[in-house]
């Protein structure tokens, strides 16, 4: 135990001290926070409706009334921002939990018990591999009509099976070390041993696994909705807000300047969090 707590506290300190990934940490957070709490700042400090038409005041440059503007059929550029990040991060954070928790699951049952149940889960494994997700997305999006909870459900299938082959390459590392065969050699039930000996030794993959892995889910989010193929509006997001406005680029910049930056941001934010929570947590790169 001490050995562990010792690893987590070191993985912590070196995280706290890469000042780019605490940085950009806090800047998703940021977003995060802005996006859960959209209807707050819309509703009580904007006063503005995300999905109000005004077409008297169409292309409104940034100003008081509109501190972000107003799009071709006069909604609030803001609130239409703050709103579609809900989606676009929402779906984000969601696939990726969703796919970390199946994959995670399925590679640490694979790795612990071996032989045939190896086999048949990690051929399935192959055969998900094989199939190209992002056809596969869109097809689905070509033939149903998604929202950002359907949407974070499909990125989560075609991508739970490279973390399970991660998790599963780890446990089949640890489980004939000395402490899982003594955990064994007393009678812990195999569900014990993988909770209390298996998956804290499989954590930190995860870990890394899931923070680089946001911001590519953000940026397959925002392409799927700029083609039409993701969530459809009215409802805002980012990558159809960009859609909506490619064709009014040349006299209303913001539009398409806006949207676009912040799919920049959450991306690189997340990158970069991603890339040194993996320098902090991978044991091999100490």
């Amino acid at each position: 135990m001490r050995a562990s707590r010792g690893y987590w506290e070191e993985s912590w300190r070196r995280l706290l001290g890469n000042r780019a990934g605490v940085a950009s940490g806090a800047l998703v957070l940021l977003l995060g926070a802005a996006a859960l709490a959209a209807p707050v700042i819309a509703g009580l400090v904007l006063r503005q409706d995300p999905l109000s038409q005004d077409l008297h005041a169409t292309f409104q440059g940034p100003g008081p009334g509109h501190l972000l503007g107003t799009d071709n059929l006069g909604r609030d550029v803001l609130a239409r921002l703050l709103y579609g990040g809900r989606v676009s991060l929402g779906v984000g954070f969601l696939s990726v939990a969703l796919s970390t928790t199946v994959g995670g699951v399925v590679g640490v049952a694979a790795g612990y018990y071996g032989g045939t149940a190896d086999d048949v889960l990690m051929r399935l494994v192959d055969v998900l591999l094989a199939i190209p997700g992002l056809y596969l997305l869109i097809l689905v999006g070509a033939v149903v009509t998604v929202n950002a909870v359907t949407l974070s459900c499909l990125i989560a299938f075609v991508g739970w099976g490279a973390l399970a082959r991660l998790a599963r390459a780890e446990v089949l590392s640890v489980r004939h070390r000395d402490f899982v065969l003594a955990a064994r050699s007393i009678g812990a039930s195999d569900l014990r041993v993988m909770l209390r000996h298996i998956v804290p030794n499989v954590l930190h993959v995860a870990i890394v696994a899931a923070s680089l892995g946001v911001g590519a889910v953000i940026l397959l989010e925002a392409a799927l909705d700029f083609i039409g193929l993701g969530v459809a509006p009215p409802t805002p997001t980012w990558g159809n807000m960009l859609s909506g406005a490619q064709s009014f680029f040349t006299h209303s910049v913001w539009l398409v300047v806006l949207p676009g930056s912040m799919i920049f941001l959450s991306v690189l934010a997340t990158n970069l969090f991603g890339n040194a929570v993996r320098d902090a947590f991978d044991p091999r790169l100490r």
